[in-house]
Order: structure tokens, then sequence, then C-alpha cells
């Protein structure tokens, strides 16, 4: 099975990303996720350090694919989830899309994808060019990480628009939206009545997320050492249970830009208004 999580730029994809790679491994499953990004920062939680990349051992090996051993790129992780990171382009030059094929054609060289249950891909931000929708082409599900605000879903309107496209030409399927550190999910709520699509999860706004990515651990480690963080992990479980179930997914029909932009704004700015309480009713129920 491979996975495609993809969601607005610092909406905490990789952090989710790892904790469901763990999630998946503790369901007994051999994980293999690779970081689609150029900071490849993607799998820090998991390995605590920064790995080198497939990109830049190429480079070093003058590209000759078969100078390249599984251990030069393939690092183990916590919970036993082995982890890769494609890196980038410098810069403003060249194309992530491009290095999203090279890795791929560098694991299937090694063989790596016949070695994996599940294959999770963290790709940077949201889909803005062919190149970064490169893993789409692969995945058999896409998963959306988002938060309970305007941008995100705005974002998480055009990955939806993205798999639309790809699954003309492929078995993809949009398995849902993860909310990420949200105290609510009405406006998830709003969205999703006009776009259909699975909920699968949403975590509420713990603190505890945001500061395992600065330790370099995934919630699962930290529950290691303090057995309350247990029902956090709880929540990457029953995402990890949901995908490895084989939902059946959506094709989802985007809203036009305007129409979603429209849609979310008039949530903020025309509120719905609590009906009125009848006090005459109230005092004459605490009269009887």
């Amino acid at each position: 099975m491979k996975l495609a999580v993809y969601g607005k730029g610092g909406i905490g994809k990789s952090t989710t990303s790892c904790n469901i790679s763990v999630a998946l491994a503790k369901r007994g499953k051999k994980v293999l996720q690779i970081g689609c990004d150029p900071k490849h920062d993607s799998t820090f939680t998991l390995t605590g350090f920064l790995i080198p990349t497939i990109i830049d051992t190429l480079q070093e090996k003058d590209y000759h694919y078969e100078d390249v051993w599984p251990e030069d790129v393939i690092y183990k992780g916590y919970g036993g989830v082995d982890c890769v990171e494609a890196g980038g382009p410098p810069a403003g030059a060249g194309c992530g899309g491009y290095v999203v094929g090279e890795t791929v054609k560098l694991l299937k060289e090694l063989n790596a994808f016949d070695e994996y249950d599940v294959i999770l891909f963290d790709v940077l931000g949201d889909v803005v060019c062919g190149g970064f929708a490169a893993p789409l082409n692969y995945a058999d599900y896409c998963l959306i990480v988002t938060d309970n605000g305007f941008d995100a879903l705005f974002a998480a309107n055009r990955i939806a628009a993205s798999v639309r496209e790809k699954a003309r030409t492929h078995p993809l399927r949009l398995a849902g939206l993860i909310g990420n550190r949200t105290a609510k999910r009405d406006l998830i709520e709003k969205y999703i009545e006009a776009v259909p699509m699975p909920v699968l999860e949403v975590l509420p706004l713990i603190e505890d997320i945001r500061v395992s990515r600065v330790k370099g651990k995934t919630l699962f480690e930290m529950a290691e050492s303090d057995p309350s963080l247990n029902y956090v992990c709880d929540y990457y479980l029953s995402i990890a249970d949901q995908i490895l179930s084989r939902p059946e997914g959506v094709v989802p029909n985007d809203a036009p830009d305007r129409e979603l932009f429209s849609l979310l704004s008039d949530f903020y700015l025309n509120p719905s208004k609590p009906q009125p309480t009848i006090v005459e009713e109230e005092l004459d129920l605490m009269i009887v």
C-alpha cells in the first residue's frame, strides 16, 4: 500500500506522517517513509537527525545507480520505520518532481518497494505544480492534513483537485482529511458539506504535538516516559486502522476557487446566530 500525505505548508504534515508510520508499524506492518521536501526534515522525529538525502548520495556517486547500496540511503527510525529523504534541487533551480522520480527509480533499482507493506510519501506543501504531484502517480490513497482555518482548507481543495485529476489515469482515491491541532471543526464541516469526503480524525489542540517536533521524537516515543500521552497515540492508531481496512475512498469534486472563497468567507462574515431562549417557557417549567 502506498500513501501520499499532503497539506498546507506548516500544518504538521511531517509530524502527522511520522506518527502514522509508527502507528502502522505498531500494527505489525513494515513501513518506509519517504520525505519529498528539499529541506529534508520529514523523518526528523523518527530518526532524531537530518539524514542524508538520495539526491546528495546520487551526486556523490556521479549518478551511478549501481554504486548505491540500500544502507547508503535507507535509515532505521523509531519503531522500526525505515526512512528515506529525497532531498531537492537548489533553491530557485530544478524541479522537485524530478527528484521524486529519481528517488522512486533508485528505490526500484534496490528492490526496496517490494520489501515493505506500506510506503508513505510525505510531500511538501500543497500541490502547486505537476512535479510535487508526482507521488500521486504511485499512491493508492491520498491523505490531506488540515486545520479548521481558511488557508489550510483552501489548500486542501487544491489537493483534492489534484487527486481528481490523477484519478483519471491512476487507481488513486482520497482516503480523507486529518484535522491537526484544532480546537473546533465547524469550518471543516462546512467544507465537507460542499466537497464530500471522509474525515479520518480531528486531533485536539494538543501542545505536545508541536513540542514533539522540536524534541525530534514521535508521540509514541514520548509516551514511553509519559504515559499520559497514550491517548494522543490512539488518534494515530485509529487513522492507521482505517487505512489498513482499505477504505473505498473518494474521487473528490473540488469546489471552484471563487465559490470556495465565498463559502469560507461567508462563514466568518455571516455566522449563524443561536436561537434565543424563551424565558417564559423556562419559568413555566420551573413553576410546574
